[in-house]
């Protein structure tokens, strides 16, 4: 037996209204029954949970009543009632507040289990607002930029400062940027130096070229890499930002959701993507952002 559920049926169709209610009752369900829209609107003042629409009906049609039901009592959930094949009808319902629809003609197991479902969701509070990448992502006016024309030198000196600064900026949560955004003489951002970028371009260019198969085997011993480190650190300093940097990080727009900024992360190998509206970049998302969020929720 089904809890003691208050469901208006509307339907134009008397048969099918007897049939319902009748079935409904004997499912423990308390049912009210309206055989138009205007009947229905009439109706609301008897408080019912739920209620079941039909979408085509004479006079004041399903679409008609469920915004003025809408109006009169927000929050009661309204499942439409519709012909098969009229898929259009239905999500234009869904569109406008319509809680979900049945296909008529419908099995009545499955309108009970709609009827609980729309029911259970109206008592439930609704779960707190999930942030969007906007919410999370380190303003633009927050993050180190260089211009491309920099050296590699100035560009670490920044980075450094970058970690400094952190434990007074709370929007960077204390972990430093490990990044900076490169921008060109415009003012655009033309690409992003990360510490990986430093380690990339200190590396001996041959150590990364194509071997020979008979040399697939070979170990360098622990004399080959001694003074590798200083010296290719200290020549790289003198070279440019833009010579050395990754291209422009993937762009998502500041109202995405937090699940596509991490898909995308996942799916590109990107660590920090860049947050846009319309043609304005407003900052940048990092992998350490989503993690902070989700300890935030979970506290």
């Amino acid at each position: 037996m089904s809890p003691s559920i208050r469901v208006l049926i509307v339907d134009d169709e008397r048969q099918f209204r007897a049939t319902t209610k009748k079935i409904l009752e004997r499912r423990g369900y308390e049912t009210i029954v309206a055989g138009s829209g205007e009947e229905a609107i009439e109706k609301i003042v008897e408080k019912p949970d739920v209620v079941i629409l039909d979408i085509k009906m004479p006079g004041m049609d399903g679409l008609q009543a469920l915004a003025e039901i809408s109006r009169k009592a927000p929050g009661i959930p309204v499942i439409m009632l519709t012909g098969h094949g009229d898929e259009v009808s239905a999500r234009e319902a869904l569109e406008k507040g319509a809680f979900d629809y049945l296909n008529k003609p419908c099995v009545i197991d499955l309108m009970a289990s709609k009827i609980n479902e729309a029911y259970q969701h109206r008592k439930t509070p609704a779960p707190a607002e999930e942030r969007r990448v906007r919410d999370v992502m380190i303003p633009i006016t927050d993050y180190t930029c260089v211009p491309g024309s920099a050296t590699v030198k100035e560009a670490i000196d920044q980075l450094r400062e970058s970690f400094h600064n952190a434990a007074s900026t709370s929007t960077i949560m204390e972990t430093g940027h490990r990044s900076l955004l490169v921008m060109s003489e415009q003012g655009k951002v033309q690409g992003i130096l990360s510490i990986v970028d430093l380690l990339r371009a200190i590396m001996p260019a041959y150590l990364s070229a194509p071997k020979p198969s008979t040399a697939d085997t070979i170990q360098y011993s622990p004399m080959f890499w001694r003074g590798f480190f200083r010296r290719n650190s200290l020549e790289l300093a003198r070279n440019r930002v833009k010579d050395i940097m990754s291209p422009t990080p993937r762009t998502i727009d500041g109202a995405a959701s937090l699940m596509e900024a991490a898909f995308i992360m996942l799916e590109t190998n990107h660590r920090r993507l860049l947050v846009a509206e319309g043609d304005e970049i407003l900052g940048v998302i990092r992998e350490q952002d989503l993690f902070f969020e989700m300890e935030r929720i979970l506290r």
